[in-house]
């Protein structure tokens, strides 16, 4: 039997981009990077773990802040190359700005505009025991 992670495409990295949605609305809560071994844990943790480029290790959302993002579906795409986690967000902050999602501008009249509002300080979000 073939391994389900065979079957997506990784970049030359090693690494699939991941889009997290907001499981009851649709809404686009953030992207990330998954590697084979943070997607193998986010299937069997059902809950999401990407991979942080910067830190250059596992990023188990949530193990700062608490806005942990529990697992509701996995999905692939059609090219097998890009990755999609349903998920109900705690908290309700995905964004490490404290937002809801990490896309709060939209394009208008030429330049970015902020839409969405800061939900929590970030710097209450990640300061000890938040």
């Amino acid at each position: 039997m073939k391994d389900w992670l065979d079957e997506i495409k990784w970049n030359s990295d090693g690494l699939v981009p991941a889009i997290a949605q907001d499981h009851k609305t649709g809404r686009v809560l953030m992207m990330a990077w998954m590697n084979r071994e943070s997607l193998a844990l986010t299937a069997a943790e059902q809950r999401a773990i990407y991979w942080s480029r910067s830190r250059g290790k596992l990023w188990r959302k949530g193990e700062e802040s608490g806005h942990v993002q529990k697992l509701h579906e996995l999905r692939l795409d059609c090219d097998a190359d890009v990755i999609i986690l349903m998920v109900e967000q705690l908290g309700h902050i995905a964004c490490h700005t404290g937002r809801e999602s990490c896309f709060y501008r939209v394009y208008e009249d030429g330049q970015w505009k902020i839409v969405d509002p800061v939900l929590k300080d970030p710097d209450a979000i990640y300061s000890a025991g938040h």
